[in-house]
Parts: structure tokens; sequence; C-alpha cells
């Protein structure tokens, strides 16, 4: 396992010229453009592959000596436009996203606790950033995807800390309403990756007829290529296909041995219907079949999310993940393409598998999320972490989370270690903030109940809240017992001049209030998150925070 440090991706622009992009795609169907007008058929999913005698079945071919662009080397570039040529509009009803409802403020007197289960997947963010050139889909908007997309300079825990993680706090005002104050929570994850006897990986990827677009299996394909080189002799890769029916391309074949697992991605055809509940219990019984003691144990399922062939809704899937759970074996997802991704069915076999959820519109995305966070995706230091967060009804009145509306939990779920939660990798952070009303100014007055505030009159302490943290070792088991940690966030926790930090994702924050259409977004507005996010770009050795104000710019635009 290679586990290179980060490197700056190339600057990408949002919009590819029009004329630019057709010629790329014409290159990737074999034509030129002189031959754009002519009636040849020609094979759009396919970069240079092994030539091979059909397989029979619909079996997907396996071997076979590829051309040398074709083995993974480095100084390959797959003919992609990074991101890809401005699409059409989205036909209504092609694209499908859980609309969860979006939290109210709370009066502390009568719900003085807010709880929530942890999230690191990026996908929602990387899928606006698409959007932005068709049309935004508001209810596929989740605004702690947003904000978690990006690193912050959240101090770690130093060597050897009790905790794996560390929490860090800042109190300001709210940037969209001057009379109320924005508290943000940071869980920062140790970047020391656990002791580890090597990966067994299954990929798990869609070969559909769905998948039959330039944006979706070619791109699977090299981005898979950029992951195989990430690993060496002592991991282990099966790769499972699915269709109408599924297929084992390989079987626990060395992680060292790059240029057969590229030349089997690059041999991928699409076509058929799509089962991918069958292609889910194949890779996990490959998975527990090769599984590697004290290893990281996962199937990383690739695809459009558009199953209509065997189990294939949310709730029937997800059933299926979590009674595979307590095998050791995580899901991450991966999704790709456009017009009819199924966003609420990929996000839940995440959520549900003990994995995360990334959306890839671009070579360049892929490289961001399986090759500079490797360590982070594939390697958990924290499990079932939830956070459970007091608020002081001496101090704040009433309150709201932002985000987080698919991951609420009921307040006794904190302390239950049968509920399952978000698993946080190395590296990983998460971000959370909570919009307070002070107290007085909306009428509400103290709480009662077993709590660390209710046995205080009102003015004895001057804390916003006390975060608490529970969270499971990832060698103990499914049946191991939780950890809890407490942090208090006392006066001393607001600032008139907020971090680089806060400022940055307050303003990605923002954002999301305005494309989810939030009924509580105020004064929000997009000039104030650009110039915010603009004047707090810190160092930015990978460029994604001046993309985010290039985001901004191309949200303005659309009207």
């Amino acid at each position: 396992m290679n586990l290179a440090p980060r490197r700056p991706a190339p600057a990408v622009p949002l919009l590819v010229p029009l004329a630019a992009a057709l010629s790329v795609v014409l290159a990737l169907a074999g034509c030129t453009a002189q031959d754009a007008g002519s009636d040849t058929t020609t094979e759009t999913t396919t970069l240079t592959a092994p030539d091979t005698a059909p397989l029979p079945d619909g079996a997907q071919a396996l071997d076979g000596a590829s051309a040398p662009e074709a083995r993974g080397d480095q100084s390959f570039v797959p003919p992609y436009p990074e991101p890809y040529p401005e699409p059409g509009p989205v036909e209504p009803g092609g694209e499908e996203y859980d609309d969860s409802p979006e939290s109210p403020f709370l009066d502390v007197a009568t719900s003085p606790l807010s709880t929530f289960s942890s999230d690191v997947d990026t996908a929602s963010y990387s899928n606006l950033r698409r959007q932005v050139n068709q049309g935004v889909a508001p209810e596929g908007v989740r605004i702690e995807e947003l904000v978690n997309y990006f690193d912050y300079d959240y101090p770690a825990p130093a060597a050897g800390a009790e905790r794996p993680f560390s929490v860090t706090t800042e109190v300001a005002q709210a940037p969209w309403n001057p009379e109320h104050q924005l508290a943000m929570v940071g869980v920062q994850a140790t970047e020391a990756l656990p002791t580890s006897e090597g990966n067994n990986i299954v990929f798990l990827l869609d070969v559909s007829g769905s998948m039959d677009e330039p944006d979706k299996l070619p791109l699977l394909a090299e981005s898979f290529a950029l992951l195989v080189e990430q690993l060496d002799e002592r991991d282990r890769v099966s790769i499972v296909t699915y269709a109408g029916d599924n297929r084992v391309v390989a079987d626990s074949v060395p992680g060292s041995e790059h240029g057969v697992l590229v030349d089997h991605l690059r041999s991928l055809r699409a076509g058929g219907s799509t089962g991918g509940a069958a292609g889910l219990t194949t890779a996990y019984e490959l998975a527990e079949k090769n599984f590697v003691r004290g290893g990281n144990n996962r199937v990383i399922l690739a695809t459009d999310g558009d199953f209509n062939v065997g189990p294939s809704s949310p709730a029937e899937l997800t059933t299926l993940v979590e009674a595979e759970r307590a095998s050791g074996v995580y899901v991450s997802v991966l999704g790709f393409g456009m017009y009819n991704l199924k966003d609420s069915m990929m996000e839940a076999i995440a959520d549900h598998g003990n994995g995360n959820y990334a959306y890839i519109d671009t070579l360049a995305e892929a490289r961001k999320v399986l090759v500079d966070e490797f360590g982070s995706t594939m390697f958990v230091v924290a499990q079932d972490l939830k956070l459970q967060v007091e608020l002081n009804p001496a101090v704040v009145g009433s309150y709201r989370l932002l985000g987080y509306d698919n991951r609420r939990l009921a307040d006794e779920d904190f302390d239950d270690d049968t509920k399952d939660a978000g698993d946080v990798g190395a590296g990983h952070s998460v971000t959370a903030f909570y919009e307070l009303v002070p107290a007085g100014s909306d009428g509400s007055t103290g709480s009662d109940g077993d709590l660390e505030y209710s046995d205080r009159e009102v003015g004895t302490s001057d804390d916003f809240m006390t975060v608490h943290v529970r969270y499971k070792s990832p060698d103990g088991g499914p049946s191991a017992a939780s950890t809890e940690a407490e942090f208090p966030v006392g006066a001393a926790a607001y600032t008139t001049t907020p971090s680089a930090d806060f400022e940055f994702a307050s303003a990605v924050a923002e954002l999301g209030l305005i494309a989810t259409g939030s009924e509580y977004r105020a004064d929000a507005n997009l000039d104030g998150a650009r110039a915010r996010a603009a004047g707090a770009l810190g160092a930015d050795p990978y460029g994604l925070r001046a993309e985010f104000v290039d985001l901004v710019d191309a949200y303005r635009a659309m009207g």
C-alpha cells in the first residue's frame, strides 16, 4: 500500500467550451469531427482494451494483453474533459434524492439536547458542482456534506492521546442574521493509520446499460485504476460486475499486480439491466471468503444507483447491508453520471453499511477521494461516532442544527450501543454548525431534568453548551462498548474575529442555505458568502477553496 502524500490537483475550470467537449466525446466514440455525420454506430464506453473473443452468458472480458498506454502507466492521460461538457436540463424524475425536512429552531426549555450521527460523506458537494451547469435539485443539497468536503486546520490529537480525535469549538455572530450567533463544532480524527494486515477490497462495479455514458463506465475504470496504483503485495483485490446477472472478474488478486487489475477494468463493457442486490450479495460473500483479520475489509460499490432487477428500494437494500454489517466488511459507495442518478439509494447503502459516499464527476475528484484521501476513505479510527449537544438555557434561548437532516437521532439513541452511527476515517474532520438565539431574546426560560445545566439558576453558568461525543474503537467488534467524552463550550469560545476556518466553512453553509431554499436563510446572500470565502482561502494547496469561490460565481450565473 503506497500512502503517497496528497498533491495539489490542477486548477479546473467549471465550464468546458462546447466545441472542445464535442471533440472529446467524439474521440471517446472512436470517430473524428469529420465522421460525426456518418451513420456508423460505434461503442462509446470503452477505452483501449484487450482483444478478446466474446464470452458466453454475458460474462465480462477478463484476459488478454492490452496496449502499452492502457497498462496504468503514470504518463497515460485518459481523454476526459474535467469537468464534463455542459449538459442539458435534467429531465423531471430522472434523479432521485432524499428530501428530509430541515431542523426548525427548538426552545432550550423543552428541547435542551440535540443528537446526531457523524457524517463524512462528500457526494452532495461534487454533485452540486456538476449541477450548476444544468439546474440544482434543492433536495439533493446536504449542507453538512458541502461543509465536510473541505479540510480545516483543526488541531489533531497528539500522538498517544486518549482519544483518536480532538474537538474544536468557536462561536461568533451569525453572518446571515446579526441578532443570532453561530457555533461551530469541529471533530478532527487522528491522521495516524491503524495497524493493518493489508486491504481486502472488492470492487463491485455496475456494468448495466445505464452506465453506457462517457461520464460513467469509462470514468469509473480510470478512477479505479488510480486506486489500484496505491496498493501493494499485502493487499488483495477482487472484482465483481453486475448487470442482468453478476460475474466474478477477479478473486483475491495481489494489489501489486497493477497491470492485471487495470486491464480488467479497461476491458469492461456496459449493457443489460441492473441487478445490484445480487451483486452486493456476491461481493459480500467474496469479501468474507477472503477476510483479513486485522485488515481493512471493504466493498467499494460504483454505480449510478439505477437498480431495476430484484430488491431495488432503499429500504430493501439497507436491510441487506445491515444484515452483513456484523461481518466486519464495510461498504463505500462511489456515484457516477447524471440524468438518472439515484442519490438516495447510494447514500442509504453507505450510511447503513458502515461506509462513506462520494460522487465522482471528474478524474480530479476521483484522485481526491481515492488517492489524496486514501487513508481516510479506507481506514476507520472511530466507529459509530455520535454527538449530543446540551444547550445552556442561561445563555441560549433557542437553536437549530444546520444540515444533518437525515442524520438526526433520538436523544436516547446516544447511549444505545446497538444504534448505528457514522464511522470516521484517519484524517477525516466532521464539522457542524448550530445557529443560536441568545437567551431572553425570544421569551424562553430555563429547562428542567437531570442535565448538566438544569440544576443551576439562570445566570450561574456562562457556557454556551457542552458537546458530548460517544464512539467505539474499530478493533472492538460490533458488540464493543462505546466510550464517551465531553467538551464544554464556555464564554471564551465567542470571538468577534472568527478564524479563517470558521469564515470559510460558514460561507459554504451559507451557500447551502441559499441552494436549499431554507426557510431560515434570513439575509443569506451570495455576495456575503463569496466575500467571506475569498478572504479565507489560506494556503489552499489543492485549490479547493478557490474552486468554491468559482462555484459561487457559477451558481450566481444560473440566475
